[in-house]
């Protein structure tokens, strides 16, 4: 059973880890937190961006869950599924990574979906893309893409009420 209850744990802390990394990213990345993340959403031949330093506090939620989960180093006030917490979230991590750094962004391999959910994802992060500055923009999440089509809309609406620049209006 616990076993179980462990998996779960896992389970259910990548799926929510999906909404903490769209919140972050809407609010945190594309707000106040945009001198961080302002390199990634321009043009550059540097290896390492401003922005991979959001790993580092990922990195940081999962180590600090492993240790508060550990007896040794939490003492008594080690509380088990907090390692669980921290399997899910350094999951996740290796999702993200995977997809957002290696697929969409090529940064570790070179591989263009012609079809299939991975050719959304990257469709969809593209359309991130379309936008200049940190206003307005869709798909702020990594790992569950919406349909292309209703983030065109939305993105023209965006650019209609003047809340977005998309790239296309200034690049011709």
């Amino acid at each position: 059973m616990q076993i179980l209850a462990a998996l779960l744990i896992i389970i259910a802390t990548v799926l929510a880890m999906e909404f903490v990394a769209w919140s972050s990213h809407k609010y945190i990345m594309h707000g106040f937190g945009w001198g961080w993340h302002r390199d990634h959403h321009e043009p550059h031949d540097n290896f390492l961006e401003k922005n991979d330093l959001y790993a580092v506090f990922g990195a940081a939620i999962s180590i600090s869950a492993f240790m508060w989960g550990s007896p040794v180093i939490a003492g008594a006030l080690a509380w088990w599924p907090a390692t669980f917490i921290g399997i899910g979230v350094l999951i996740y991590g290796i999702i993200y990574t995977a997809i957002h750094d290696g697929l969409i962004h090529q940064r570790w391999f070179r591989y263009v979906p012609k079809r299939g959910y991975a050719k959304r994802l990257v469709q969809a992060h593209k359309l991130h893309h379309a936008t200049i500055g940190k206003e307005g923009g869709v798909s702020f999440g990594f790992i569950f893409a919406r349909d292309p089509a209703v983030l065109k809309k939305e993105l023209r609406a965006q650019r209609e009420q003047g809340i977005a620049v998309l790239r296309e209006a200034v690049e011709g």
